[in-house]
């Protein structure tokens, strides 16, 4: 819109009078003091068009072109949330095989009461150090991957850890691109625990620490990664463990499915036999 010669008002300068103007700047004459000024954000903050016509029209055409930078910005956003979407297929398209590649979780008392009602698990953030405040970082969380639910009471001692149930992580999830500090689970594959029933699933049954195989001891952390196998022999030990047929037929797929992930021969899990079978 060609705006040469068009009187405006300036809230400080006064009258004066548009000598030029381009794609982003506009100058102003008031009475031979020559200033600049960012167009057309300077419209309606500081400068009005005297010409109430010329002031409508202005008014259409910057609306217009607001309108074209909203959908430009959209279309890169989506552009942009394509080309994301895409490099998380690629990721998990093959995914690398950890021999840990399981995640268990320690759950404080809130946890306990909403974890089977939401199904996920907040990784927590960094507790010291430089990235204190972080995000944790789970880079070895996959479709692959099975989150176990872990607790024991405040005056127990460490070797009274509970599993208290276990899912396998949503399969569009990829530990290396969450935003969100969240462990979400699949729709399908998840197991609660009754109280009697965890009280015979230690955790210290199955994990064991290959230098100090006598030690359970915990330390510090919210979680800590877990071996592929171990968490098959929960899934065959649950199946042992289960009384109702149709809660033994979700743990066998459950068990299935993971050792198809993971690549594990489902018919030769061995026996576990963590710190506490030492």
């Amino acid at each position: 819109m060609n705006l040469i010669n068009e009187e405006v008002t300036h809230k400080v300068f006064g009258e004066g009078n548009i000598v030029d103007h381009d794609e982003s700047v506009i100058t102003i004459d008031f009475n031979e003091d020559i200033k600049k000024f960012v167009y057309p954000d300077v419209f309606g903050k500081f400068i009005t068009l005297n010409d109430r016509n010329v002031a409508e029209a202005l008014k259409k055409v910057l609306l217009k072109r607001e309108m074209e930078e909203a959908l430009k910005r959209k279309r890169e956003e989506e552009k942009e949330r394509q080309a994301s979407e895409q490099q998380r297929r690629e990721k998990l398209k093959n995914p690398r095989i950890y021999e840990s590649s399981q995640i268990v979780f320690w759950l404080d008392e809130e946890e306990k009461q909403s974890v089977f009602t939401d199904w996920q698990v907040s990784i927590g953030k960094v507790q010291s150090g430089k990235n204190k405040g972080q995000l944790n970082r789970v880079a070895r969380l996959r479709p692959n991957s099975a989150g176990l639910l872990t607790a024991r009471e405040s005056d127990q001692p460490e070797t009274k850890r509970r599993i208290l149930g276990l899912y396998m992580v949503n399969e569009t999830f990829s530990g290396n691109l969450s935003k969100d500090g969240m462990v979400p689970s699949h729709a399908e594959f998840r197991i609660e625990l009754t109280d009697e029933e965890a009280e015979k699933m230690l955790f210290w049954n199955y994990y064991v620490n290959k230098n100090y195989p006598h030690r359970t001891t915990w330390n510090s952390g919210k979680f800590r990664y877990f071996d592929n196998v171990w968490t098959a022999q929960i899934l065959k030990d649950i199946i042992a463990l289960k009384t109702d047929g149709e809660q033994i037929k979700e743990a066998k797929n459950f068990l299935e499915y993971f050792c198809q992930m993971n690549a594990l021969d489902m018919e030769n899990i061995p026996e576990a036999t963590g710190a506490l079978k030492q």
